[in-house]
């Protein structure tokens, strides 16, 4: 474990069980789904409960105190990313999924309007733009990348393309685009540039207006704040201007049965009422990000040199996405015999490791890496339409700044273990959810544990 403040996180010593009826430390490898929160993003929801009332408009005083707490919230995520306060705004979404589809929905988008986005988006960053305009995807090669003279190809085709989508990561190798050099190409040729920041903010730091980014969207779960909050950074003239895609109260400045005169921006965005407690450690998890980011790199980049040396000496072991330069600390891969979901239930149930096995709501960028043909991927469609669970995909084990080199080391081990006795996988059985399991092994952690 990093021995710094922000190595601290909420279930850090939590024991699970394991097979034999033992208790192992768990290792949570699995941080590119959801972080577990930190100490102190936890600290700041508790000391803003007693003083927790609704938001604006509210002439008590903690409803006073609750609204400066919300709107200091928004300030410091707009610095966190480098926006400019004088020409953008902050909306708080659930999430980056909620933030893309809003944005979509405002940048009034008419079905022939061309979005450029990539092969190794999620899903979050095609499938809003697909329901509003055209697709033009650029593709990556073998290893999952792609570079920026593809991207500049994409956007000089005809017609012209109004936005480029591209992630700021990869969700499933770790791969870093050169944001720099894509969003220079996309602003030259004056297309609106958003970027899916989702995996790159809690691991590197951002300059929007550096950058020259339009748009951005980021996720608190991902960032040690699981309180159901993420972040639309958008444009004031985006904002303030045409129906929001959620309407209610809060939305607006007047109504009548004819007529709604809306709000202006970022209020127009946030019908209902807000999720103050999700804002605020969406806040506190930028603010703690931004102590230290020199340390933060430096530990995630031993991460990324440990991934490297334990995958490689795996025998069998086949790792998707490419093998050197800047990436976060992700790594997807199979081991030859093992199905991705037996592997995944044998390093939870025998080791007490907590990996991602599946697609990663990337199933376009998975079947590029795994190298699926066109025929291979519609049966994967056939047998999604027909329920069945014999779907391709790969394990998926991705570290953060808690991560330490021993739980790198330990995943190694693990799999050179599991893949030195291939044996032991016939043990387990599928359960009514077509999970693997041990039958007569009881590997859930306790009620009250």
């Amino acid at each position: 474990m990093r021995d710094t403040a922000l190595s601290r996180l909420v279930g850090d010593d939590v024991r699970v069980p394991t097979v034999g009826g033992g208790l192992s430390r768990y290792v949570d490898l699995d941080a590119a789904a959801t972080s577990s929160a930190s100490v102190r993003v936890v600290q700041a929801v508790q000391d803003l409960l007693p003083w927790y009332s609704s938001v604006h408009r509210g002439a008590g005083a903690k409803s006073r105190c609750t609204s400066a707490r919300y709107e200091e919230a928004r300030e410091t995520v707009l610095d966190f990313v480098g926006a400019d306060r004088r020409s953008h705004g902050a909306v708080f979404t659930r999430n980056t999924t909620e933030a893309l589809n809003a944005l979509a929905f405002r940048l009034h988008l008419a079905p022939d309007d061309v979005v450029v986005t990539t092969a190794a988006e999620h899903h979050a960053n095609l499938l809003p733009w697909r329901r509003h305009a055209r697709l033009r995807v650029v593709d990556v090669d073998a290893g999952g990348t792609f570079s920026t003279e593809q991207v500049v190809a994409g956007l000089d085709r005809q017609p012209a393309a109004r936005v480029l989508a591209v992630t700021g990561a990869s969700n499933v190798t770790g791969w870093l685009p050169d944001l720099a050099a894509i969003t220079a190409a996309a602003r030259e040729r004056g297309v609106f540039v958003v970027v899916d920041a989702a995996q790159l903010a809690p691991h590197r730091p951002i300059d929007m207006a550096a950058l020259g980014v339009d748009a951005l969207a980021f996720s608190g779960h991902k960032m040690y704040a699981p309180f159901g909050a993420g972040a639309l950074i958008a444009p004031r003239t985006v904002l303030d201007r045409g129906e929001p895609m959620l309407v209610g109260g809060g939305a607006v400045k007047a109504v009548s049965f004819d007529d709604v005169v809306w709000a202006d921006g970022p209020d127009r965005d946030e019908a209902g009422s807000p999720n103050v407690l999700g804002a605020v450690a969406l806040a506190t998890a930028a603010e703690e990000l931004r102590s230290d980011w020199a340390g933060l790199l430096t530990h995630e980049q031993a991460l990324v040199d440990a991934l490297d040396a334990e995958l490689s000496s795996v025998p069998g072991l086949r790792r998707y996405g490419p093998a050197s330069g800047d990436r976060l600390p992700v790594a997807a891969f199979n081991l030859d015999g093992v199905p991705h979901e037996l592997l995944a239930a044998r390093l939870s149930a025998e080791y007490g490791i907590g990996v991602r096995s599946g697609c990663f709501c990337a199933h376009p960028y998975m079947a590029r890496l795994l190298g699926l043909t066109e025929e291979e991927v519609d049966r994967f469609h056939q047998d999604a339409r027909a329920g069945r669970r014999q779907l391709p995909g790969a394990v998926r084990a991705s570290a953060n700044r808690a991560t330490s080199i021993e739980e790198v080391v330990a995943l190694g081990d693990a799999l050179r273990a599991i893949a030195a006795t291939p044996e032991q996988g016939r043990r387990y059985g599928l359960d009514e959810h077509g999970n693997h399991v041990l039958p007569g092994v009881r590997v859930h952690v306790p009620t009250g544990a």
